[in-house]
């Protein structure tokens, strides 16, 4: 994985495969946000959380980034905890998402 630092090899296939998609995003902002997130909290997400991450990585970059820059504002639906945790995560040493 480009950036990642969690191994793939000690997940299981779906996590794997949700590693592969949140470092491959599209937008390298997007890449660091979520393929960071995913090498510290995807081992031990639970299923739920699990479903959560997979939509949140259906959604087009640019959506997904304003809701974590702030500058759109959340739809109820995606207003979860793991999203909150996500726009907490720091995106590189020292940052969060929109400073």
């Amino acid at each position: 994985m480009s950036g990642s630092r969690l191994s793939s090899g000690a997940l299981d296939e779906r996590r794997r495969r949700i590693l592969f998609r949140a470092w491959r995003r599209g937008m390298r902002e997007m890449d660091l946000a979520m393929g960071r997130f995913a090498d510290a909290h995807l081992p031990t997400m639970s299923e739920s959380e699990l479903d959560e991450f997979e939509r949140l990585l259906e959604m087009p970059d640019a959506k997904v980034l304003a809701w974590l820059t702030g500058r759109a504002q959340i739809p109820s639906e995606f207003d979860t905890p793991l999203l909150a945790k996500l726009r907490a995560a720091p995106t590189r040493r020292g940052t969060h998402p929109g400073t």
